[in-house]
């Protein structure tokens, strides 16, 4: 049965082989960005309250106390942290502001993105993070956090109450349970814009687009379709592998919004450099299309792989049909795992052979990752891998 199983997913892939090549294209906005226009990260620092014995444990934790206490005389409440403790203690400051006991408050992290030409009033989602050894900030409500940007200028203020997302942490003495991440919280919409990044739109004589994988090739037929959509010559023009300018032409120097959405719509066939990208702590290998070997020879274990590539002679059934003779390259792939008496040889592959098929068929036989991860290594190592290898 296993090996009628392996014989019918070799038959596959074989099918799978002798199909043509799909081009796949891509909107030109699913593969750049436009320069300038890009979202600004926004940082802040206050606290959630509202917990149920679930917050930060002052002894561990005092800056939350420290914070709680300005804030309160901020408010105009002043707080004399030695009637807070026992008198009996005989202790320093500090160690009465530890000795304080406010498990309902926890300090957090709140980090958000300003999306471009984002306007005064507008709403943006923030996320709550623990700072301190707080359990859970499953039904506590942020405190007003200004957020700020790398300037050091608030751009947004935060308030209102979190969600954990169906999070929580319980537990007795010696026993907790814990679902989710409990101490990472999200609003939706839970910051509002106090003031805009300057971005002056209007005024732009020529817009780049940055391709997010560089490359020559794609970039070079992303200007041929711009130049052809706005039937302008020359309109686009590529500074590297990576960069295009375009120089708005008069007659659109007040449909900005329309030029850009016609651009970013175009379909680019993308091309990509053949890599190969392992992780060697999950096992997980990606393989690119144009991934191929040189001619090599390869013995790893009980493995023995066979791959080659014949030449087939196609004629026309009817002579004198006015058919073509044409000679059409068949490829063969066959892998064997040995035992049972058989002994260890060492196969060679012919060049030319697509590797994404080797390891199918290896998968089917049961390889692991592992295998497959050596397997690339030497390939690499011998120069018989014809894609960059990265390990990450």
């Amino acid at each position: 049965m296993r090996k009628q199983y392996v014989a019918v997913i070799l038959f596959m892939i074989f099918a799978l082989a002798l199909l043509p090549a799909v081009a796949m294209a891509d909107r030109v906005k699913d593969i750049s960005s436009i320069e300038g226009v890009r979202s600004n990260q926004l940082l802040g620092y206050g606290l959630v309250v509202g917990l149920k014995n679930s917050g930060d444990n002052s002894y561990k934790s005092p800056f939350t106390i420290q914070t709680l206490l300005s804030m309160l005389e901020r408010l105009g409440t002043t707080v004399d942290v030695r009637k807070l403790v026992d008198p009996r203690l005989g202790v320093s400051d500090v160690r009465q502001l530890r000795d304080v006991r406010v498990e309902n408050v926890a300090a957090v992290m709140v980090t958000a993105e300003l999306p471009p030409f984002a306007k005064q009033g507008g709403k943006i989602d923030v996320v709550v993070s623990s700072l301190g050894d707080a359990k859970s900030l499953q039904g506590g409500t942020l405190l007003l956090t200004p957020l700020k940007a790398a300037n050091g200028d608030v751009y947004a203020v935060a308030q209102g109450p979190v969600s954990v997302g169906g999070g929580y942490s319980a537990g007795l003495r010696r026993t907790s349970v814990t679902k989710n991440h409990p101490t990472v919280a999200r609003i939706s919409g839970g910051a509002m814009v106090e003031k805009e990044v300057d971005f002056s739109f209007d005024q732009l004589e020529k817009i780049i687009f940055s391709l997010h994988n560089p490359d020559f090739t794609t970039v070079q037929r992303m200007v041929l379709a711009i130049n052809t959509a706005l039937a302008v010559e020359d309109a686009a023009k590529a500074l590297d592998s990576a960069n295009i300018e375009i120089t708005i032409p008069e007659a659109l120097a007040e449909k900005k919004v329309e030029l850009i959405a016609t651009i970013e719509n175009l379909d680019i066939k993308t091309d990509t450099m053949a890599k190969v990208v392992m992780d060697e702590r999950t096992g997980t290998i990606v393989i690119g299309e144009n991934v191929k070997i040189a001619r090599v020879a390869i013995s790893h274990g009980s493995l023995t792989i066979r791959i080659g590539e014949t030449a087939k002679v196609s004629q026309p059934q009817v002579p004198f049909a006015g058919g073509e003779t044409v000679v059409v390259p068949q490829t063969l792939l066959a892998v064997e795992e040995l035992g049972m008496g058989k002994s260890d040889r060492v196969m060679v592959m012919e060049p030319g052979v697509n590797i994404g098929e080797m390891v199918k068929a290896l998968n089917a036989m049961g390889a692991r990752p592992r295998d497959l991860i050596a397997i690339f290594q030497t390939l690499r190592a011998a120069g018989a891998l014809k894609a960059q290898l990265e390990i990450i």
